[in-house]
């Protein structure tokens, strides 16, 4: 069904490249490319700013790269908040992933210094800190999702999908306490483990399932160019380094 028109759906108009999780083959082979090229330069690792540059390029969209707020890489009025988890075995065999999701601080938001005394209230805290950020996003973009490729060790196989990023009912989470003095969000429908809350740092994690709409791809590993190799072919000279003293 087409949506209504509304007298005020100018508010959320926006262009979209493509519906959610449905990423074009030239957007993957785009992205595939960049790795090609990191893996070419001598990379060993792929970063969150490297896969945010990568997406962006492959869209057409501009990467905000900054550290505050949800959304990393941006365009018309669709935002993506960039995630890369890397995978010890296959990726193409990964069911799930923990994507750290910013920094949630209870007692700078709320004045609670000590989470541990009442973990229920430092729980709904947590999640309505990830809430506000969500609403601020909304208050700019029509469409947040979350983009998550999950790579191998050798950056040579990738697993990429998306999310609807959205606002969690804190009333569905109970919390608890784990062995490392971690807060664990678990959701009481399922008894599943949903978000991870850590007092030093204030570390915010959530729990996600991989879709089997994910999209699997390889790389090829191109040949690896050298230190020497980048001077001769910039003709490099001495006299490009200057030394200033005092």
């Amino acid at each position: 069904m087409p949506k209504p028109k509304l007298r005020d759906s100018h508010k959320l108009e926006y262009s979209e490249d493509y519906p959610l999780n449905e990423i074009p083959e030239r957007i993957i082979t785009d992205i595939g490319g960049y790795m090609i090229y990191l893996l070419h330069i001598g990379r060993k690792d792929v970063s969150g700013a490297d896969w945010g540059d990568a997406f962006a390029r492959a869209i057409g969209g501009t990467h905000l790269d900054s550290p505050l707020g949800i959304a990393d890489v941006v365009k018309n009025k669709v935002a993506w908040s960039m995630k890369t988890v890397k995978c010890l075995k296959n990726p193409f065999d990964c069911k799930s992933v923990r994507l750290i999701s910013g920094r949630c601080s209870p007692d700078y938001s709320y004045g609670i210094t000590d989470p541990h005394k009442d973990v229920q209230a430092t729980g709904r805290a947590v999640l309505n800190i990830w809430n506000e950020r969500v609403n601020i996003a909304q208050d700019e973009y029509s469409q947040i999702r979350t983009s998550v490729l999950i790579r191998s060790e050798d950056l040579l196989s990738y697993t990429l999908y998306e999310t609807e990023s959205h606002r969690f009912v804190p009333s569905n989470y109970r919390w608890s306490v784990n062995k490392n003095g971690n807060l664990v969000g678990t959701e009481i429908a399922t008894n599943r483990d949903v978000f991870t809350w850590q007092p030093h740092g204030s570390q915010f994690t959530i729990s996600e399932t991989v879709p089997s709409c994910a999209v699997k791809f390889k790389v090829k590993q191109p040949t690896v160019i050298s230190y020497s190799d980048v001077l001769e072919r910039i003709y490099f000279d001495e006299n490009w380094v200057t030394i200033v003293n005092g």
